[in-house]
């Protein structure tokens, strides 16, 4: 006579293959890597001066910011005014297809802005705009 063995549902075990939904969240996040452009920031916070003709602008990667006792900070470290053609020349070398977006402090000398934006220029830079908060 035969026996029979019959298969009893809690002795059987559930496998579940995890291995496409790693692959999944694997090609997502090179995805979001790959995508991600980074923005280079200033360092210090600045009281922006108002203008009723500003507009935000979201593809500016690199931030210098002009504090009012006249330091100017790129990448969250302060920059001497002759050395800011080479930091910009090689943060574009990084990332070429960005811009620049100079934020001057509202007490700020407004010669030190154009001295900035002139070594911007000379870094091979075309696309310069500068930061306003734009009036309600």
């Amino acid at each position: 006579m035969r026996k029979r063995r019959h298969a009893n549902p809690a002795d059987e075990e559930a496998d579940i293959n995890l291995a496409p939904m790693l692959d999944i969240v694997f090609i997502m996040l090179i995805f979001f890597v790959v995508t991600t452009s980074f923005v280079k920031e200033s360092g210090i916070d600045i009281n922006r001066p108002t203008a009723q003709t500003a507009e935000r602008r979201e593809h500016g990667n690199i931030l210098i910011a002009i504090a009012p006792n006249g330091e100017i900070w790129i990448d969250k470290r302060v920059v001497d005014i002759r050395s800011v053609r080479a930091v910009i020349e090689r943060l574009m070398a990084q990332n070429p297809e960005g811009g620049v977006i100079i934020q001057g402090d509202r007490a700020a000398r407004i010669g030190l802005l154009v001295e900035v934006m002139d070594q911007v220029r000379k870094g091979g830079v075309s696309n310069v705009s500068i930061a306003a908060t734009p009036t309600p």
